[in-house]
């Protein structure tokens, strides 16, 4: 773990390259599956710009998140806003919440529908999200618990500030992220399956809340029993079955809208022009 900053002790840290990485890592990889399954160049475009604004304000949202936790559990300790104490659900639901928004605001006006879109969403989600988790453990923030010296599962634990030794949950989650990345890309692309959304929800929600076991990291409370990352995991594999039925209606409707858009097109060119009916009344 490496949290000190690099550059005159000041400005850049391995966490924030990493988060860069994430970011870069998820819009290369919106473009590229985004040709592949044939959206729009001009909606993929919006997404793009619209995903950077989701992303900034997805920051924020998860700096929000941890500091009303960090108050719910300790409100005689004031509400402290602060860019390096974020937690990912929060993230999630802002950045989420942030593209749904502007998206229902410009959609009369957009060639495109995010139904086109939504089946790599999870792919570029899980891939920033994994690099975040690599960060993480340069930062030295959502590590796991001690392992105790002499157990056979001893040489999997990573230092800790030079001290103790603990479980690599962020490497270990960063690994689970990818391959649940490639599962979800390979399902889109050669298995021409569309739902990968709940597949992401439910597999990163049993993920999560299995993992917390693991951590060591105290990130507040507010349900006793359970962590609140716990919490929003059950929402997340709860959420997981709706989810796929809203997905389905979207995309039964929106391939309805382009059968229809099709039909029209195709009536369009076989239509004559004034001037050949012009001469068919001629010739007869």
């Amino acid at each position: 773990m490496f949290p000190d900053r690099l550059i005159a002790g000041r400005w850049v840290t391995l966490y924030g390259i990493c988060i860069a990485i994430g970011v870069v890592a998820c819009i290369f990889l919106l473009r590229k599956l985004g040709k592949k399954i044939g959206v729009d160049p001009k909606f993929l475009e919006f997404t793009e710009m619209l995903g950077y604004v989701a992303i900034m304000i997805g920051f924020l949202g998860a700096a929000l998140w941890q500091a009303l936790y960090n108050f719910l559990e300790d409100p005689s300790d004031g509400f402290h806003f602060s860019l390096e104490n974020i937690t990912f659900i929060g993230g999630l639901i802002f950045g989420v919440a942030t593209f749904i928004v502007i998206y229902l605001i410009r959609k009369p006006k957009l060639t495109g529908r995010i139904t086109d879109i939504l089946p790599i969403a999870p792919c570029c989600i899980t891939i920033a999200h994994g690099f975040g988790r690599i960060g993480c453990n340069f930062a030295g923030c959502c590590y796991g618990k001690v392992v105790p010296e002499g157990k056979w599962y001893s040489w999997f634990a990573v230092n800790m500030y030079h001290t103790d030794h603990v479980f690599p949950t962020q490497l270990m989650e960063a690994a689970f992220l990818f391959i649940l990345c490639g599962v979800m890309a390979f399902l889109v692309l050669k298995k021409k399956f569309y739902y990968t959304f709940p597949i992401y929800t439910a597999a990163y929600g049993v993920w999560r809340f299995l993992i917390e076991y693991l951590r060591d990291d105290d990130r507040g409370s507010f349900i006793p029993g359970i962590t609140p990352s716990q919490f929003w995991a059950i929402v997340m594999v709860a959420i997981s079955v709706p989810l796929f039925f809203f997905v389905k209606y979207l995309t039964k409707k929106r391939t309805e809208e382009l059968k229809i858009a099709a039909n029209i097109t195709a009536s369009a060119k076989d239509a004559k022009t004034p001037e050949e009916l012009e001469e068919e009344l001629k010739d007869e």
